[in-house]
């Protein structure tokens, strides 16, 4: 999908204001059997004052979106960062879909990975026209002159124009059929560690998040759901009750929700609690965790639909009698992002406009056209920055119910999900249950391998048509990517749905959960093995030199091999899959005598392929590696009589300030094409600190979270 010479760039210029409008079009769903189709995907807009609008489909959520994405653009336009503005597309998969996907969305690491050659190629267009601009202006030969620091200069004369004064012009100037890139040992600026934009509205708090929004006349609106996926309302008492409550306005009920509308969340919030509601529970009122388990581990003995298939395991291991076994759990997780779900929406009868931070804003705009009954030309959707999304956002179902509520109200207002109900009524990642089975060579090599992958499939409901032949490509994301080399390898995917929550994506989707298995039983073969873990993957690993390379880098740095205080232990994990970044990740561990554990420290080795800002990617590493411990020591939701337990940070722990590691981050340098990095570094985390447990305890921990195996509640085993 990342592919670029599969795209193609149509340069389209335009007068917009006495200025230059530059666009490409990549394409969005590439057919080698037919001539290429074009869609634009971002604009660039030079005014007269020179001021450079980059209008950028990405949300920025955390993520260094708008600034790795101007960093490309200035690159090539010979501009300094901070003359780059940014603005927010509009949702328009037509206009914005990513290359390779044809939809405006934001995740799976795929902004800088994907944008990298279209963004370049858009500013070395618009370089080269403003070029051809100044060089007819001076009826000079264009290679004569050269662009700067936002100016064309003609070196023999010493004549500047800025680009400004050369936007009109250029406007009207012949579109370059091709365009010569930076040579990357030319770039001044893509590697550079360039500091964010988006900081300096953050810290002085003008940057404006979706809960952050403020209208004339605007409501504040309370909600809350059915407890249990399924469940509609029965009935609803103490209205008038809730009506007292100063600044309450109305109450708005739904067939599955109720709302109280009032002046303030605050008085929203105790207008809700003064109701009293009945709900019908309907098919999931009984179904609990276990329930879940016991289905997909009964699922889990029938064979799946064929992810991998080389040589032949199923035989190997037919006929060995030297097999090992292990079955590994992953829990359902909450996404717990610091800012809770909220959405604005002004419902009039022609016209439906909506303020949110979403991931996805074309299918939110769908969504809440579809609420609204009106065409979706008619919603007008506003994106804010995101206060943390880890792909909650990626899914709207938040959005209609602000829009079902708005319908109701007269004038604007915002719909705010308390932490309570967005953590009881989150999108969360699947259990996953997985069966393995290897059998060992002479040499106590792999030299067959079974991976049995048990779940819901994600890709079925949320984009159907990558949902192909029974498999799904995020359940098995990193395991049919396995780099160690095994003669004889078969991955398998079962499809069981579970309906008792919903779920979605998280950060680090699928390879949360295989890279935690495919780890921890690779580090069960070594010790089978008695082999030291950093050696026998790297004698796994002979065909790949990147993974060779990161892993050896994690391995050196941290201190691999030499001795540790008594009671700590290293664990090692490395990981590949599509986002093709190689990381590896060596985390050392204490355990209480209660089975706490503490993570001291965490080294990872990151070959990302071309590095835009080594400074986001150093940061999204760390931000990613405290994501995943906290969902490695004590991430778990579970369900009772279809309700989910947790609510709040209390009983959904996440790792506090004075609990995180020293994480050292170690950029391997490559000139190979951008890999994704938002996501990878959760995902190596949980198998790095599940091995250093082993390590410094002997206990080996097949199930999520750690913690819980080592402290079972009262009662348990």
């Amino acid at each position: 999908m990342s592919d670029l010479s599969r795209r193609e760039l149509l340069a389209v210029s335009a007068a917009v204001g006495g200025g230059l409008l530059i666009g490409w079009r990549v394409e969005a769903r590439p057919n080698p059997a037919a001539p290429a189709a074009f869609t634009p995907n971002q604009w660039i807009r030079i005014g007269k004052d020179g001021q450079v609008t980059l209008i950028v489909s990405q949300v920025e959520m955390g993520q260094g979106t708008y600034t790795s994405m101007p960093m490309l653009l200035a690159e090539e336009l010979e501009v300094e960062l901070t003359k780059v503005h940014v603005e927010a597309a509009p949702p328009d998969d037509k206009l914005y879909g990513l290359p390779g996907f044809g939809i405006q969305v934001t995740g799976a690491s795929t902004s800088v990975r994907l944008l990298y050659g279209p963004l370049r190629k858009a500013g070395a267009t618009a370089r080269t026209m403003l070029v051809a601009a100044a060089a007819e202006t001076w009826k000079v030969d264009p290679s004569s002159c050269t662009a700067r620091n936002g100016t064309v200069k003609h070196a023999a004369t010493g004549r500047v124009l800025a680009y400004g004064a050369l936007a009109e012009k250029a406007a009207r100037s012949p579109v370059p059929e091709q365009v010569t890139l930076k040579d990357p040992k030319h770039f001044t600026l893509v590697g550079t560690p360039a500091k964010r934009l988006d900081a300096p509205a953050k810290v002085n708090g003008t940057a404006q998040f979706g809960i952050d929004v403020r209208l004339p006349g605007m409501k504040v609106a309370a909600i809350t759901l059915s407890p249990v996926v399924g469940g509609k309302l029965t009935s609803l008492e103490g209205e008038s009750k809730a009506k007292e409550i100063k600044g309450v306005r109305q109450v708005v009920r739904l067939d599955d929700a109720v709302a109280v509308v009032a002046d303030h969340l605050w008085a929203a919030r105790q207008g809700l609690a003064a109701l009293s509601l009945g709900w019908d529970d309907g098919p999931n009122a009984k179904v609990s965790t276990a329930d879940v388990v016991k289905e997909l581990e009964a699922a889990s003995l029938s064979p799946g639909v064929a992810a991998r298939n080389d040589g032949d395991a199923l035989a190997v291991i037919a006929k060995a009698s030297n097999k090992i076994e292990s079955t590994y759990e992953a829990p359902f997780l909450a996404h717990a992002a610091m800012e809770p779900l909220s959405c604005t929406v002004h419902v009039r009868a022609d016209q439906c406009e909506v303020w949110a931070g979403t991931q996805f804003i074309t299918r939110a705009r769908s969504e809440a056209a579809k609420a609204s009954g009106l065409p979706a030309e008619k919603v007008i959707f506003h994106n804010q920055y995101i206060g943390g999304a880890f792909g909650r956002r990626l899914d709207s179902d938040w959005v209609p119910y602000a829009v079902r509520v708005g319908k109701q109200v007269d004038g604007p207002v915002k719909v705010v999900w308390t932490r309570d109900e967005d953590m009881r009524h989150d999108v969360y990642r699947p259990y996953y249950f997985d069966r393995l089975v290897a059998v060992l060579g002479p040499r106590g090599q792999p030299i067959a391998w079974l991976h049995r992958i048990v779940g819901v499939s994600i890709l079925a409901r949320w984009l159907p048509p990558a949902f192909k032949s029974g498999i799904d490509g995020d359940a098995v994301d990193g395991a049919r990517q396995l780099l160690y080399d095994i003669p004889a390898l078969r991955v398998e995917y079962v499809r069981h749905e579970q309906p008792v929550l919903n779920t979605g994506w998280w950060r680090g989707v699928g390879v949360t959960h295989n890279n935690f298995v495919i780890e921890g039983f690779v580090d069960e073969l070594a010790h089978a093995a008695k082999q030291d873990p950093v050696a026998y993957r790297r004698a796994l690993l002979h065909k790949s030199t990147r993974a060779t390379a990161v892993l050896d880098r994690a391995a050196e740095a941290s201190g691999w091999g030499e001795p540790l205080p008594s009671g700590r232990g290293r664990g090692v994990a490395v990981q590949y899959s599509d986002w093709d970044t190689y990381l590896a990740a060596v985390a050392e561990v204490s355990v209480s005598d209660a089975g706490e554990i503490r993570v001291h420290r965490v080294v990872c080795a990151v070959d990302c392929g071309t590095v835009v800002n080594p400074d986001t990617v150093e940061a999204q590493i760390q931000g990613g590696i405290i994501f995943g411990i906290s969902g490695a020591l004590w991430g778990e939701v579970t369900v009772e009589k279809g309700r989910v337990q947790q609510s709040n940070f209390h009983d959904y722990r996440v790792l506090r300030i004075n609990e995180a590691p020293t994480i050292d981050v170690l950029l391997v340098s490559s000139s190979e094409a951008p890999g994704g990095i938002g996501e990878p570094g959760t995902a190596v985390t949980a198998p790095a600190i599940t091995n250093a447990v082993f390590a410094a305890t002997g206990k080996r921990l097949r199930r999520l979270p750690l913690e819980r195996q080592l402290r079972p509640a009262r009662g348990e085993t």
